[in-house]
């Protein structure tokens, strides 16, 4: 079942006595997905151009992950969905944990008659991925990790609070206009059940299992990210898959901060091309390679 979210046309909201302007360049829609009403956004491209799904992080709406979905949406079949309990969608009877979360997942594409797709995650929608992959081999062409958490680097809870409470001023300001009312929604008893369902979560077991081509992206202010040494300790461990990419100058919310950049990169992970920074992205921020499998192919001059 599919309908829109809108009185005014699917994408506008108001701005002034009868003036629309657009919300977002995807369509705002409606599903129900086992009995509850999932709302998500979708690109208006061809349906035959290859899928590509965002899952957002801990607490938030798809919303934050627009800025980059709407640059890719010209290549690919974009949808950014609320994941039942988180944004606008509905709320289930019990708490949802990772696992739950990925199943929820692939119901959602069933639901959108979608069989494959890459996926692009951001904090706790890396681990989703993860599981996604886990359970669901066969339905993941590529894996797109951004700031990837949950793992023992955030724990306990006072250290992950004092990490997000780092990462905050070093967003930009306006992150917080479109994240604080994702956050209220949720509210503080969701807040304590997911994050203990995070660290409960194998997330490096689950990775170094993953078998399709893999993109990291880090920010080198990331508080919520180790250090260089041990993500390049953790990628030495599979040689066949991983990508790692570090961006110059972004935390934690790089789909929101830098979308430019992230979606540039992106596109040549999905091409297979080399890492080389895009000139035409605001902030000039670097992109740098610090791990590459051996199922890339190799950098070349640019």
């Amino acid at each position: 079942m599919v309908r829109t979210s809108s009185e005014v046309p699917t994408g506008w909201r108001r701005s002034g006595p009868g003036r629309p302007r657009p919300a977002t360049a995807l369509a705002e829609r409606w599903t129900t997905v086992d009995g509850i009403d999932v709302f998500y956004r979708e690109s208006r491209n061809p349906p035959d151009a290859p899928v590509m799904m965002h899952v957002h992080g801990f607490g938030l709406s798809g919303r934050y992950l627009l800025p980059t979905a709407e640059r890719l949406a010209d290549h690919f079949h974009t949808l950014v969905p609320d994941l039942p309990g988180f944004g606008r969608s509905g709320k289930v009877a019990n708490a949802l944990d990772v696992p739950d979360l990925a199943h929820a997942a692939a119901r959602f594409l069933d639901d959108r008659g979608i069989e494959k797709a890459t996926l692009v995650g951001n904090s706790m929608g890396c681990p989703v991925i993860c599981e996604f992959a886990y359970h669901y081999p066969d339905r993941i062409d590529r894996a797109v990790l951004v700031s990837p958490a949950g793992g023992i680097f955030n724990q306990p809870l006072r250290r992950a609070m004092g990490q997000i409470s780092r990462d905050a001023p070093r967003e930009p300001a306006r992150l917080m206009r479109v994240v604080t009312p994702d956050y209220v929604r949720f509210g503080v008893p969701s807040t304590m059940r997911m994050f203990r369902s995070l660290t409960q979560y194998p997330s490096l077991e689950r990775l170094l299992a993953m078998k399709i081509p893999t993109l990291a992206v880090l920010g080198d202010r990331d508080p919520l990210m180790p250090g260089a040494a041990r993500v390049q300790e953790v990628a030495g461990q599979t040689d066949n898959h991983v990508l790692i990419v570090r961006i110059e100058g972004a935390a934690h919310a790089i789909n929101f901060s830098h979308p430019g950049e992230l979606a540039h990169l992106i596109r040549l992970f999905m091409e297979d091309q080399p890492i080389v920074d895009d000139p035409d992205s605001p902030g000039n921020a670097r992109l740098y390679e610090i791990h590459r499998g051996v199922h890339h192919p190799p950098a070349k001059e640019a």
